[in-house]
Formats: structure tokens, C-alpha cells, sequence
């Protein structure tokens, strides 16, 4: 009898795969999280996947809200629950099998934190290497690396401190000091605030007439009756005739403890007052009202001490080969690299690797032409995108999952090649890449294609498409057929009607421009990331009474808040209810005297429970509807005020346009809604639930009804779909058709064939950037090739 030989068992057994290779898919099955239907979807790993779709078809709460969201909740569990509790909790996403999950890494648009202390160069590191390297090399050494900070104050001090020795009490004294770098003038700010006085106060009335001026300081109220009580004047008196020793009480008082009306408060000058309750809060987050007021009021002027460097002098008088920390931070980082390769010190060798490798990144990613003291708020939504990449591009963990959000947005055509090269490159490391975006030149690289539509809001969230590129190609869906859409050069260009002229811009890197942008049409200002375009458009063409600027800041609010508030529709909406019912217009707001007393008006109850994710249950009393019942007996039209914040924009526009409920004014803004593409919004959808792009296009639907002549749009198409360009365009018509002039700073090249006029910026970014190297009608642009963006025009045109 033969026995089978061994080494066939053995050769099999090699040759089979190993049981962990077969994990190589994340498995989705019946996600519901926002508007998606169900979604079963298998994403393969190591690879670049792209999800496509039109805006708010439910591509970010596939990928954001529910593959990243699940990866990030299950990494915190593996935390104590003690770490726990000082994490954000986070509530597991609305589906029924997550499998295959690896650790996700989110690189969102988010703009980063507005705080005046956060720079480009503290967002990195970066800051960090260098005033460690400062500390080890500067001369004269003046400590630390804390005394080369802006955020670390000097401070010093004594006293008497208690110690327990040998079982006896021994009082001991003690001295500190703290060196740090931060200016004391302006406190590391860069910038110091000038308060105007007369728009504070009328000095000609005292404050019984009322003579304060600032929001929030009405006759009556508490912060009024603090200065006409406090006893240190007589409110009867005129300002003017206040004197020295009361203006000084009146203004500038430190915080005293008195009685005031018989109870025990705090009295502070008013200016004093004003810096802590409303100048320490950041611009963008301010009430509009409040806003307007410190436009108004307070002047930002450059430190004088410091001269906007934020250090202190002894920071700044600490230097290698005569550059001192300051002028570091304030170079092109391009130059800063080669600066800092030219250090050939062998005892900080490790440092100055690891900072040129930073700031080599910086480069890479096409950010050479930032400076480290550049505030972080000023970024763009692509620049922060790009900023919270560099930390992870030399990273050496592999099998880790990527999601990027748009990571094209802001870059010029000649830069998506190069974060084309920086996705491949993170992929070909072993890592998954998962990517949201609209652009041909970035889904083309896909290996894998998710397809989410085929409508948006109610008509989208299921999966019209998975395969390769060239399946979605030939797949029919609206992704498919729109992916080889190119916008032709128009035959006929308008002619202005004016100019208006720009002389000397020499705004961060602008280098002395003169240019007149021509009015009463399309123009079109674009060029490579930071070769000056928002420099020139928004620097020379400050928004006022004739100008409506239509940045990308981002549009804040809770989830009480939604496209009814944000838009001021739930006004005129609240006074028909109201007439037509006989009742006060506060009883149709769920955030007044409205709202269902179970749940206040959120529609939801929640149950904090602590480290563990909170949980939101269906308010039973109004069932979600937010409204007391009785709000909910008065009608108009036939509807209570739920159903029509139920309804979708489209379908009120219709409501209030005719018949019973014809509201004009309700009418209007719900047609600047559905003409900038949001017509599948419902009116009550929570502003959270929304969108980076279709934000963008909430805020340019409320500045269409402004008064302004002169309309200047950044980037709009930020988060549209290839088919929805198209009726941006149509948009952009309407208005110049209207007699507005249109000034958009854009590098989509289908805005680009549309528009009547050119203005390129360039050559380069940064120093390399900042003059005009093109201005002209789009054909003339085309055919000289003459620049960056005359080249990829005709390519994209097709010349």
C-alpha cells in the first residue's frame, strides 16, 4: 500500500489564501442616515473610490456620516470610559451591517478655527520645530521654546508656599517666572482694537434720554439700568458735561462689586464692557445686528509694538544668521524650506529634517506660496482642506482609511494633476481612499465608482451606479452622461457698459496692479491657487452699498435652524398664519411662543447618557412636529404651519405663489431658492443636514433679492454636479440680463468658455503670482495659449 505524497498537501495548502486576505471589502447593507433609501453598497479596500452624484443626492451621509462616522465610533470605544467622557459622544449611524471597517482618517472642507491666536504655522507644527530650533541656535538665547511663543504670556511671581517635612509644617518662600514670547500689547493678537466713542453714545443727551447706542443696551434693560443706577453720575446730566473723574467711571471703571437697584452686581466701564462681551467672540459667529455694530464702531490697526509680528521684543531680537523667528514665520514657506536646508548643523539634525520634510509638504501639495503667520481663518475651504493633509502624507501607516471631501475645490485645473499624484500616492501605500467629487479630471483616476442619486433631498439617496470610469461612461445615469459635458466658447461676447478701475492693488501679494474690470457683465477672474484672485476681487471691491459679495464663509446654525429661518422666509410665512387666523405671528415659530412645551420646539427629546452615545426619541406629544397642538388647529390654505415646513421648495413655491395663500413676499425668496438650484429642499430641514455646497448656494439665494449693482461670487460652483453647472450659468445670465455686473472668481472652465471677459492672474502663486498676465475674451485667451489657464482652456474646449 502507497501513501500520497506530502508535499502535494503541503503545495495546496501554500498556494490557498490566507484567510486574512479575504477581508478585502467594506460591506454597507441598509444605511437610512439623512435622505438614504436603504443603500447596500461593497467598497473595495486599497483602492480609490469615488462617490459621484448631484448635489445633496446622499453622498456625504454614505461616506462621512455613516462609513466614517461607525469608524471613528468604534475606535473611541476602545477607550476606557473614563477617557470617554471627555470625548464627543457619537451616536451610531442609521444602518443595519457595517463590516470590514478600517480606521478612517476625515480630511474635511471645515474651515479651520477663526480664534486670532491660530495661524497656518500652529494649525502644522510647524511653528512648534521652529521655536524648538530657535531656542537650541538663536543668539542671543533667551530660554525656552516657550519665549519664542505668542500664545505663552511672561509672567512672574512670589509667595509663600506650605510643605509637609518630618511630620512638621514648614512655610517656605517661593519665586516663578514664565518667559514667553507673546506681545503684551496686543496680547498675541497682531492686531489692536481702536473703539469709536461717538458711535457708543450721544454725547449731547444724558442717559435718561438714552444715550447709548449699542445693541442690547435699550432703556429698561439690565445693561442699562447698570450705568444709569451705579450712583457714580447722574443719568439726568448730558455726557458732555460729565466730568473727567465720571467719564472715567463711565468708560473705563475696573470691575467693582456694588449694589445696584438693591442687588449685588458687578459695575465695569462700558468700553472694557464692549471688548469682553463682543470683541472676543469671532466676527463670523457674531448675530448680524451685533456685526454690524463692530463693523461700525471698532477699527483693527496693526500692533505698533510688535508691528503685527504678535512676539515680544526679546523674541524677535533672538536670531539665526540674522533671521529672527518673526521673519521665519513671515516668509514663503517655498523659501522658509530652503532657509531651512541651508542650516547645516549637525546637533539639531533630526529637527531640521523633520521641519524641512513639513514644510517641503506644504510645497508638494501647492501651498509654497503661504507664510506660517497667515491667520488660519483666512484659509479657504481648499487651502484648509490641503493644510490637514500635510500632516499625513508622510505618514507611515498603511492600511488606513482616507476620506476627502471635494479635495479639488479652489484648484486651478493645473493643480488637480498634482492631488491627483498625492491620492494615487496614498493609495499605492496600501491605504483606502474614499473621495466625494464632481470634477471629470479627479473621478477619472477612480478605480471604483459609487454613483448616488438619481435626484436630490426626498429624490435621491439610492445607488444608481457601481463599476469602473468607463462603465459609468456608457451607465446613462445623469453622472454618466453629463461626466464628457464641455461648455463651448460663446459666438458673441456683450459689450460693457463701463469699467470699473483698479489702481495700485497691492493687497498681500498683489505687485502694483491696474486693471479695469469691465461692468454690466460676465467676467471671470481666475488664475493658479494664490496668485492673488481674492486679493484683487475682494481687497479692491470691498462690499458696500452697491456691491453684494457672496464669499465662502461658512453659513452657521443648529439643527433649530433650517432654509425657512436662514432665509428669512419664516417671516412673511408667519404674518399670512397669522392674519389669516387672527393670532400672534410669535404662535408659528417653534422657537417661541409656538413651540411644544414636551420637547421646546425640537421636534425630538434626547437622553444624555454620558460616555455612552445620547440617544434622540420622537417627541410623543407633538410627534415630531414641534408645535403645540392647538398652534396646528389654525390653517392657511388648507395646511397647518408643520405641513408647510413639510413641504419642498418647489412645492411652496407653488403654495404661496396662487390662490388662498398667495404671499408675494414668501413667494419671492422661494424663487431665488429654486433658481440657484435648492428647488428639492424642505423648508423645515435642519440646516446640519445640509451640505457644504448647497449651504453655499443658501446664502447666494438670500443676497439675490439685494439691492446691489455689482455681484461678486467666489467659487459658486463649490459642490455642484456636472448637470447642475449648466443652470448656474443660466443663473449668472439672468443677473447680468437684469443689468447687474457679475464678477466671479472661479477655475471651472465651463464658467470660464461662458464668460465675456477674462482677468488671469499669475504667472505662479505666492511671489511668483500677483500680476495680470491675461485679460481678454475667452476665444482670445484660447487661441493666444499664452498662460497656464489658456492652455487647459483649449484643452478642455477642445482647440
Amino acid at each position: 500500500m502507497t501513501t500520497p505524497p506530502m508535499t502535494d498537501a503541503a503545495d495546496a495548502a501554500a498556494s490557498a489564501p490566507h484567510l486574512a486576505d479575504s477581508h478585502d471589502l467594506i460591506r454597507v447593507h441598509g444605511a437610512r442616515e439623512n435622505n438614504l433609501k436603504d443603500v447596500s453598497v461593497e467598497i473595495p479596500k486599497r483602492r480609490l473610490t469615488v462617490f459621484t452624484g448631484v448635489s445633496g443626492s446622499g453622498k456625504s451621509s454614505l461616506v462621512f456620516d455613516t462609513v466614517a462616522a461607525e469608524s471613528q465610533r468604534l475606535i473611541n470605544e476602545t477607550y476606557s470610559a473614563f477617557v470617554q467622557g471627555f470625548m464627543p459622544t457619537l451616536a451610531r449611524p442609521d444602518v443595519d451591517v457595517l463590516d470590514g471597517l478600517t480606521t478612517a482618517i476625515i480630511v474635511d472642507q471645515q474651515r479651520m478655527g477663526a480664534d486670532p491666536r491660530s495661524t497656518v504655522g500652529t494649525a502644522t507644527d510647524a511653528n512648534a520645530m521652529l521655536r524648538i530650533l530657535f531656542s537650541r541656535l538663536g543668539e542671543p538665547h533667551i530660554g525656552s521654546p516657550k519665549a519664542y511663543s505668542f500664545n505663552v504670556a511672561s509672567i512672574s511671581g512670589a509667595g509663600a508656599v506650605t510643605v509637609q517635612r518630618a511630620g512638621q509644617t514648614v512655610k517656605e518662600r517661593r519665586e516663578f517666572s514664565i518667559t514667553g514670547g507673546m506681545c503684551p500689547r496686543c496680547e498675541g493678537r497682531g492686531s489692536v482694537t481702536d473703539i469709536d466713542l461717538t458711535q457708543l453714545f450721544d454725547e449731547s443727551k444724558s442717559l435718561s434720554e438714552g444715550a447709548l447706542t449699542v445693541p442690547g443696551y435699550k432703556a429698561g434693560g439690565w445693561n442699562h439700568r447698570l450705568y444709569t443706577e451705579s450712583g457714580l453720575y447722574d443719568p439726568d446730566t448730558p455726557i458732555r458735561a460729565f466730568t473727567k473723574r465720571q467719564l472715567q467711571d463711565f468708560l473705563y471703571r475696573e470691575p467693582t462689586r456694588m449694589k445696584i437697584a438693591g442687588i449685588n452686581m458687578t459695575y465695569e466701564g462700558l468700553v472694557p464692557r464692549i471688548q469682553k462681551s463682543m470683541l472676543a467672540k469671532d466676527r463670523e459667529a457674531m448675530q448680524p445686528h451685533i456685526r454690524e455694530f463692530v463693523d461700525r464702531a471698532v477699527t483693527f490697526t496693526t500692533c505698533p509694538d510688535c508691528a503685527g509680528t504678535r512676539l515680544s521684543e526679546a523674541a524677535r531680537s533672538s536670531k539665526i544668521g540674522g533671521i529672527s523667528i518673526a521673519d521665519a514665520c513671515a516668509m514663503q514657506i517655498s523659501d522658509l524650506a530652503e532657509w531651512v536646508r541651508g542650516l547645516a548643523e549637525p546637533s539639531v539634525g533630526p529637527l531640521l529634517t523633520a521641519l524641512g520634510d513639513t514644510l517641503d509638504s506644504f510645497v508638494e501639495i501647492g501651498l509654497g506660496y503661504l507664510s506660517l503667520d497667515r491667520p488660519a481663518g483666512t484659509l479657504s475651504g481648499g487651502e484648509a482642506q490641503r493644510v490637514k493633509m500635510i500632516r499625513h502624507l508622510g505618514s507611515s501607516l498603511t492600511d488606513v482609511t482616507y476620506v476627502f471631501d471635494e479635495p479639488t475645490i479652489g484648484l486651478h485645473p493645473h493643480d488637480i494633476r498634482r492631488m491627483n499624484d498625492l491620492l494615487l500616492r496614498l493609495r499605492d501605500k496600501g491605504n483606502t481612499v474614499l473621495v466625494v467629487e464632481h470634477k471629470p479630471e479627479a473621478i477619472a483616476i477612480a478605480d471604483h465608482v459609487v454613483d448616488l442619486g438619481p435626484g436630490a433631498g426626498t429624490a435621491g439617496g439610492t445607488v444608481c451606479f457601481e463599476g469602473t470610469v468607463e462603465q459609468l461612461r456608457a451607465s446613462g445615469t445623469l453622472t454618466g452622461r453629463h461626466l464628457d459635458d464641455r461648455a463651448r466658447l460663446k459666438e458673441t461676447v456683450r459689450k460693457p457698459a463701463g469699467a470699473l478701475e483698479i489702481r495700485g492693488a497691492s493687497t498681500h501679494n498683489l505687485r502694483d496692479v491696474d486693471v479695469d474690470i469691465p461692468l454690466g457683465v460676465l467676467t471671470v477672474v481666475t488664475g493658479v491657487a494664490g496668485s492673488g484672485k481674492s486679493s484683487l476681487v475682494h481687497g479692491s471691491i470691498p462690499a458696500g452699498e452697491n456691491v453684494v459679495s457672496v464669499d465662502q464663509s461658512p453659513i452657521r446654525g443648529s439643527r433649530r435652524s433650517n432654509p425657512a429661518t436662514y432665509t428669512g422666509l419664516l417671516e412673511p410665512i408667519r404674518k399670512a398664519f397669522a392674519k389669516a387666523n387672527g393670532v400672534k405671528p410669535a404662535l408659528f415659530s417653534a422657537n417661541s411662543e409656538g413651540a411644544c412645551s414636551n420637547c421646546n420646539g425640537a421636534g425630538v427629546v434626547y437622553t444624555d447618557l454620558a460616555m455612552m452615545a445620547g440617544v434622540a426619541t420622537t417627541c410623543e406629544e407633538c410627534e415630531g412636529k414641534r408645535f403645540e397642538a392647538s398652534v396646528l388647529e389654525y390653517h392657511l390654505g388648507g395646511r397647518d404651519i408643520s405641513e408647510v415646513l413639510a413641504m419642498s421648495v418647489t412645492e411652496a413655491g407653488e403654495f404661496f405663489g396662487a390662490g388662498e395663500a398667495r404671499t408675494p413676499a414668501a413667494h419671492r425668496i422661494l424663487t431665488h431658492m429654486a433658481d440657484v438650484g435648492l428647488g428639492y429642499l424642505t423648508l423645515g430641514q435642519p440646516l446640519t443636514t445640509l451640505s457644504g455646497g448647497e449651504r453655499q448656494r443658501l446664502k447666494l439665494a438670500t443676497h439675490m433679492s439685494d439691492k446691489g449693482g455689482i455681484y461678486v461670487l467666489d467659487e459658486p460652483t463649490t459642490g455642484l454636479h456636472l448637470a447642475d453647472v449648466e443652470q448656474l450659468l443660466g443663473l449668472l445670465d439672468r443677473l447680468v440680463e437684469a443689468g447687474k455686473s457679475v464678477i466671479v472668481i472661479e477655475h471651472h472652465q465651463a464658467v470660464m468658455a461662458h464668460a465675456d471677459w477674462i482677468i488671469d492672474l499669475g504667472p505662479g502663486a505666492g511671489h511668483d503670482g500677483g500680476r495680470v498676465v491675461f485679460e481678454g475674451t475667452p476665444a482670445d485667451l484660447v487661441a493666444a495659449r499664452s498662460t497656464l489657464t489658456g492652455e487647459h482652456l483649449a484643452d478642455y474646449v477642445g482647440t
